[in-house]
């Protein structure tokens, strides 16, 4: 595979991982945050928006590897 492809593999699996691990916290913190007992509300807070931060950047990551190279990504 081309030095292109592999970067833009990489840089989509990254993006796609930190997605996955972003969708990850996102459902403990809103689903089970009784794990998180011992946080204050300020670290809930803290940790939700880290959380959403990271979603949004991955997903327009994604997004904008698509847009500009969607063509040497789609022959992967």
């Amino acid at each position: 595979m081309p030095h292109k492809e592999n970067a833009l593999e990489y840089l989509i699996l990254k993006a796609e991982s930190d997605k996955s691990k972003a969708l990850t916290s996102l459902g403990l913190l809103l689903d089970n945050a009784v794990g998180i007992g011992d946080h204050s509300t300020g670290d809930f807070h803290k940790n939700l928006d880290e959380a959403l931060d990271m979603l949004v950047d991955a997903e327009d990551r994604i997004c904008t590897l698509q847009k500009h190279f969607s063509e040497t990504i789609e022959d992967e």
